[in-house]
């Protein structure tokens, strides 16, 4: 009796952990287009993946890899994170899309996540955040700070996102510095720090005693500091090296989101589809005020910022000219977000060309 009753034991012990086993963790990948640093785009994604691994740590098993070129490269990396058996992937740069969309036709049971690209598919979502908000209410401390009226616009590629960014900042600043004007340097590159220095430099030397920048690095910041000028650190918080230059941050959240679609591919009810989140949904905000910025100015910017959360402002309501004299939004009405996606030109005040 007691030797059956042994390798009943046994045989129980056997199957307890077969029924209790835990599931394997959904793999989940990110690319970065650049090193990870920090501070900047890349950074903040990368606290949007840690976000995500604490709340569903022990449900899921995330890597990136970083410093990934758009283009051949990127399409080779996602190969690999697939063969791995990554089954959920996202990738944060716009020019990270078609690679995203060749490889996801290759791999249907794979879903991927095309942040700031615009092209869906069966398991091709996209998704982006209305960084406008923040540029325009930013141009708002800008213009409270200015004693030149001129503001220097460090820039990486003319693309849509990049001219709503410079249009909603130079729009911000002109509501409450009518006078104010915004020189931008075109770098065509997310990420060259010597050359974002460089420009940052060549617009102090214009007269700008503020900057702003849609690049990847902290480089302007560092610059401003230097010079004694003032900076609106984007992507995320930089005081870290621009500790009395920070004018404002304009800070992305990615975390919420990227749990959430996680939580859905383990559910089983993830569906491709479509968001532009900004302040309303926490996806953009802006916050961490320098020192050098008085409490009345920072109380504007934030009522400000509740307003357009509350749909009370728009950044792009008109009216609105070029910088050619044409109206391009008349009064009364609004840019849609179709015309605010396939943005082309730049606002009055803004002085030269898309991407000269």
């Amino acid at each position: 009796m007691v030797k059956n009753l042994a390798a009943a034991l046994a045989a129980a012990c056997l199957l307890v952990p077969a029924a209790a086993q835990t599931p394997t963790p959904l793999k989940v990948g990110f690319l970065y287009v650049t090193p990870l640093t920090e501070a900047g785009w890349v950074r903040q994604h990368e606290a949007g993946r840690q976000a995500l691994q604490a709340a569903l740590d022990g449900q899921v098993d995330t890597r990136y890899v970083e410093n990934v070129p758009e283009g051949p490269d990127a399409e080779r990396v996602l190969r690999d994170l697939v063969r791995q058996g990554h089954r959920l992937i996202f990738t944060p740069s716009f020019g990270y899309m078609e690679p995203t969309l060749k490889v996801a036709r290759d791999f249907p049971e794979v879903k991927f996540e095309s942040i700031t690209g615009y092209r869906t598919a069966p398991n091709v979502s996209v998704a982006n955040a209305r960084y406008y908000e923040g540029r325009y209410l930013a141009g708002i401390a800008a213009g409270r700070m200015t004693r030149t009226h001129v503001a220097g616009y460090v820039a990486g590629f003319p693309i849509p996102e990049v001219l709503q960014g410079l249009n909603a900042f130079t729009l911000g600043m002109r509501s409450v510095d009518p006078q104010a004007q915004v020189r931008v340097v075109w770098l065509n590159a997310w990420f060259d720090p010597p050359r974002e220095r460089e420009a940052a430099m060549t617009l102090m030397n214009q007269q700008a005693d503020v900057l702003a920048f849609h690049t990847g690095s902290a480089a302007v910041m560092t610059a401003a500091q230097e010079r004694h000028r003032l900076a609106v650190a984007y992507h995320s918080d930089m005081r870290f090296t621009a500790p009395d230059a920070q004018l404002l941050a304009v800070t992305h959240h990615w975390g919420d989101y990227y749990t959430r679609r996680a939580r859905e591919v383990l559910a089983g009810t993830w569906t491709s589809g479509s968001l532009w989140g900004g302040v309303r949904e926490g996806m953009v905000r802006v916050e961490h005020f320098g020192p050098k910025v008085p409490r009345a100015v920072q109380e504007e910017v934030l009522a400000r910022q509740r307003d357009i959360g509350a749909g009370r402002l728009r950044p792009f309501a008109g009216p609105i000219a070029d910088n050619q004299g044409r109206t391009v939004v008349p009064a009364g009405s609004a840019l849609t977000d179709e015309q605010i996606l396939s943005m082309n030109f730049l606002v009055a005040g803004v002085q030269g060309k898309p991407g000269q």
